[in-house]
C-alpha cells in the first residue's frame, strides 16, 4: 500500500508549477549584471546566408550561438569612411533584409565624443520551431584597430538582455524571481543534467532575492538551474524546465546541500556589520565600536590593486584633512602572503599611517568574506556612534564632501 501513495507524496513535496512573465528587453538592469559571450567573424560568407543588404563594402560574416540549432547569422560592415553597420538574421531565414532594423552605433568617451567603440541591440529568436519568441541581445564591438584588444580584433560581444521575471513560494515564503539566460544560449534548461554532480554551471541560474531588498546578489540569490540548493533550512531542486522557458517547478529535494546566505544590506543609512580583529600591531579593534564619537572610513584595498594606490593619494589628502575634526580610517588589506610583506614600505611611501587589519588570505580575507567583497576599492563611510553607512564607493571631491557634511566642517582650503 505504501507505493500507492509515493506518487501523492512527491506531489505534496513540489510548489505548483510557476508562469512567469518574459521580459524581452531591459532585463540586465533589472538583474544588475551580465556576462559577455563572443561570437568569432571573418570575411567569408556562410552558405546559411541566402540574401545579404545592398552596399556591403567591408563585411564581416558572424554565427550567435542562439536561435534555431545553427544558431543565428549576422553581418557587421565596417567601411572605413562610413559608420558601422549591423545586421542580424533574427527570423533565421537566411535572408538579412527582412529582419528588425538592429541598433549599431558609436559609443561615448568621458568627454562626450564618440568613440571608436561600437554598441548596440538585435532581436533574435529563442522559441520553439513555428512558435517564435523574439529577445533582444546587447551586443558591442572594440575598435578592432586598438592594438591593447588585437585578441578580439575578429570578435563581437553580446549578451542577454531578456529573461523571465515572477514570484516563487519556497515553502510558506513567496520570493521574487528572475530565471536569466546567463550565457545566451536560447535555452532555459541549461546545459547537461549531468552537471547536477560538476562543479561547471549549467549557464542557466534562477535568482530568488531572499532577502526581499530588491537586488539580486551573485551570493546566496543565485543559483544553478541544475543543482540543488538551499533557502532556510531546505534543499531545493527545480523541476519541469522547458527550452523556452517560462514554467518550472520547485521540489524538495533527496539531496542536503549547505545554505548559502546573501551578503549584508551595506547600502547607504543601513547599519554596518561590526566585527573585532587584530590588527597589524597585534591590538585588538572593535568596528565600529572602537570609533565612537568618530566618522570612521573602511577601506578594503591591497598593495597590488592599481586603483587602490591610485585612489589612495586622496583618500591620504583626506585624512590629513579632517583628522582633527574626527576623521579616522581603518584599512582592511587584501594582500595575500606575498604581497603583505610590502604593506609597511607602501604605506610609509603613500603616508598612510592609520591602523590595517590584514591577515594575508588575498580574497578569502575573513573581513571580506564576512561583507561578501568582490572587487576593491571598497569604502564605506560610517558613523561611529550609531554604526549606520553615511557613503559607499565615495571618491575624491565626493568623499571630502561628505565628510565635511558629517563632521559639520568646511573642507580646510588646500
Amino acid at each position: 500500500m505504501l507505493f500507492a501513495f509515493l506518487p501523492l507524496l512527491a506531489a505534496l513535496q513540489a510548489e505548483p508549477t510557476v508562469q512567469l512573465t518574459l521580459v524581452t528587453k531591459g532585463a540586465s538592469s533589472k538583474i544588475g549584471h551580465y556576462m559577455p559571450q563572443r561570437a568569432s567573424m571573418s570575411e567569408e560568407r556562410p552558405a546559411a546566408i541566402t540574401q545579404v543588404p545592398d552596399g556591403l563594402s567591408a563585411a564581416m560574416y558572424g554565427l550567435l550561438p542562439i536561435g534555431p540549432d545553427a544558431g543565428t547569422c549576422f553581418i557587421l560592415d565596417e567601411p572605413a569612411e562610413a559608420p558601422a553597420r549591423l545586421f542580424v538574421d533574427s527570423n533565421a531565414n537566411g535572408n538579412l533584409t527582412d529582419d528588425p532594423a538592429a541598433e549599431w552605433s558609436p559609443g561615448k568617451n568621458k568627454d562626450g565624443t564618440p568613440s571608436k567603440m561600437y554598441q548596440g541591440n538585435a532581436m533574435v529568436d529563442i522559441g520553439e520551431p513555428g512558435k517564435p519568441v523574439l529577445v533582444n541581445l546587447a551586443l558591442y564591438r572594440f575598435d578592432k584597430n586598438d592594438p591593447q584588444r588585437e585578441a578580439l580584433k575578429s570578435t563581437l560581444l553580446f549578451y542577454r538582455d531578456y529573461a523571465y521575471e515572477g514570484e516563487m513560494t519556497f515553502g510558506e515564503k513567496k520570493h521574487k524571481v528572475i530565471l536569466a539566460d546567463e550565457m545566451a544560449s536560447g535555452d532555459f534548461r541549461g546545459k547537461g543534467p549531468e552537471l547536477k554532480e560538476s562543479k561547471e554551471g549549467s549557464g542557466v541560474v534562477l535568482l530568488i532575492d531572499v532577502n526581499d531588498n530588491g537586488k539580486f546578489e551573485s551570493r546566496g540569490e543565485s543559483y544553478d538551474v541544475r543543482k540543488p540548493f538551499n533557502l532556510s533550512g531546505t534543499t531545493w531542486e527545480l523541476a519541469d524546465l522547458t527550452r523556452a522557458g517560462g514554467s518550472l517547478r520547485a521540489v524538495k529535494s533527496a539531496q542536503t546541500v549547505a545554505e548559502i546566505l546573501p551578503p549584508p544590506d551595506h547600502s547607504v543609512g543601513m547599519v554596518i556589520t561590526p566585527f573585532e580583529a587584530k590588527d597589524t600591531e597585534g591590538k585588538s579593534v572593535s568596528f565600529p565600536a572602537d570609533f565612537k564619537g568618530k566618522v570612521v572610513l573602511l577601506d578594503f584595498w591591497a598593495t597590488w590593486c592599481g586603483p587602490c594606490m591610485q585612489e589612495m593619494p586622496n583618500v591620504v589628502r583626506a585624512y590629513e584633512k579632517f583628522h582633527a575634526a574626527g576623521f579616522e580610517i581603518l584599512g582592511v588589506s587584501l594582500d595575500n602572503e606575498k604581497s603583505i610583506e610590502k604593506m609597511p614600505d607602501v604605506m610609509a611611501n603613500a603616508k598612510m599611517t592609520w591602523r590595517q587589519v590584514a591577515d594575508g588570505k588575498y580574497w578569502q580575507a575573513e573581513i571580506a568574506q564576512i561583507y561578501a567583497i568582490n572587487s576593491i576599492p571598497a569604502t564605506f563611510l560610517v558613523d561611529g556612534t550609531t554604526g549606520k553607512i553615511i557613503g559607499a564607493g565615495l571618491r575624491g571631491e565626493k568623499l571630502d564632501e561628505a565628510l565635511a557634511k558629517a563632521l559639520g566642517v568646511k573642507p580646510p582650503k588646500q
